[in-house]
């Protein structure tokens, strides 16, 4: 492994990668308090995507077998392996994490999307994909980690063909509650219209999740309350990386709402 491969944030999200899915007390209290015990569970995911939010993302994507689109911060891809099956269009993922990619590979496999999806490692910032290459773009509760988040949106409009949408959700940060923080405290960004519309985006909607700020407290809660068995089926690592954000955010409140973001791309 590399020395930014060991660092210690990374190394906890691959741990939470590794071992999530294998997990059923994690599964069962995300389905319970975040996403809703509808939501099909070989599609299970870590972000706040409900499947009713899900079946508008992809209405809003606008895409199918013909088309080509990106799921960028994918984790272990199961929304957007769940959109790749619905709509037919074809999927790449792309995850800061190498452990997250390997797992959502073996994952669109297991599902029989294998031929449909791939995934591949890259940053919000340096996707690694050829420009205009991709018909539409989607993000669930990722772009609030991305640490400059103007190259992230500069960079998706160059992946995308004109025309092409991006879709995502994500938590607008309060400046004054995550200064010094890691990661979040680099570029805290409280409204993400302004930054789209620099970088080519038209905004077409913005609106705030129902009932914030649930599900995000009670499922933080839960996990935090099941710590002792959550070790045990998870490993002390992931267990750690994931107490230590859910607590920080509980304490300092540093999230002023959860958003849904749709824009279409200018011509250039």
């Amino acid at each position: 492994m590399t020395e930014r491969e060991r660092d210690p944030v990374e190394a906890g999200y691959d741990a939470v990668y590794e071992s999530m899915l294998a997990s059923p007390t994690l599964r069962r209290l995300w389905r319970e308090h975040a996403a809703g015990l509808d939501f099909p569970d070989e599609f299970a995911h870590i972000s706040f995507v409900t499947l009713p939010q899900l079946e508008r993302i992809a209405r809003e994507l606008r895409v199918d077998a013909s088309d080509t689109f990106v799921d960028v911060g994918c984790g272990l891809g199961g929304p957007a392996l769940w959109v790749a099956r619905e709509t037919g269009a074809k999927l790449v993922g792309v995850d800061l994490s190498p452990v997250a990619v390997a797992n959502a590979t073996l994952r669109a496999s297991a599902l029989g999307l294998g031929a449909k999806a791939r995934f591949v490692t890259g940053t919000f910032a340096e996707m690694g994909l050829d420009s205009s290459s991709a018909d539409a773009m989607m993000s669930e509760d990722a772009i609030q980690y991305a640490p400059d988040k103007h190259a992230a949106l500069i960079e998706a409009s160059r992946v995308l063909r004109n025309g092409g949408r991006f879709v995502f959700t994500a938590f607008e940060l309060d400046p004054d509650a995550v200064a010094g923080l890691p990661i979040l405290g680099t570029d805290p960004v409280g409204d993400y219209r302004p930054l789209l519309e620099e970088a080519g985006f038209a905004v077409e909607a913005y609106e705030e999740a129902p009932g914030w700020p649930e599900p995000m407290t009670s499922a933080y809660r839960a996990v935090l309350a099941a710590a002792e068995p959550l070790t045990e089926e998870m490993g002390p690592v992931a267990v750690a990386a994931l107490s230590a954000e859910m607590t920080l955010t509980l304490e300092r409140n540093v999230y002023r709402r959860r958003v849904l973001a749709i824009a279409t791309k200018r011509p250039v």
